[in-house]
């Protein structure tokens, strides 16, 4: 259905004139409209509640970034550093390679933390941590696991409903 629908949009854009970002914008959007209007018709898909929850993940990320980007701006700008460095194992409840590279890629892109290793039992991701505040490390793996790990096992694998899926 993603597939379709980008092509869907390549021709909204081609009978346009013109392949430029807001087109294939607009197109994407449209054909997104038809596929939804018209997915009785076609094969069952839940397409449509994949792409809602990859932008609701896309949303959380950007702003758990642009979060962790001012704490560290702050503590490296200011004369006191705040930082209380440690690393930390967090058991995975991710279980496939796929799903336990994509966290500890997620990890490592968020300031302030850093992916290290996985256990060669692939139960446990070790995290170095800019920030263990009062050194509650519970707190932190609690923080990762429920924001972001259980974030990432329902994009993946379909997870439950959007409504009431990120309380």
């Amino acid at each position: 259905m993603f597939l379709l629908n980008i092509l869907l949009a390549l021709f909204w854009a081609a009978v346009n004139g013109s392949f430029a970002p807001s087109t294939l914008a607009v197109g994407f959007v449209l054909a997104y409209v038809v596929l939804y209007v018209a997915r009785r018709a076609l094969a069952p898909s839940s397409y449509h509640k994949q792409l809602w929850r990859a932008i609701a993940f896309f949303a959380f990320y950007v702003r758990e970034i642009f979060v962790a980007s001012f704490r560290v701006a702050y503590d490296v700008l200011t004369p006191t550093f705040y930082m209380n460095p440690g690393v930390i194992g967090v058991p995975l409840d991710v279980v496939s390679d796929v799903e336990i590279a994509v966290l500890a890629n997620l990890v490592s892109l968020t300031p302030g933390t850093l992916s290290l290793d996985v256990s060669a039992d692939r139960t446990v991701l070790y995290i170095h941590a800019m920030y263990i505040d009062n050194d509650d490390v519970e707190a932190v793996r609690a923080a990762l696991k429920q924001k972001l790990e259980r974030r990432v096992i329902d994009l993946l694998r379909g997870g439950p409903p959007i409504e009431g899926a990120y309380g």
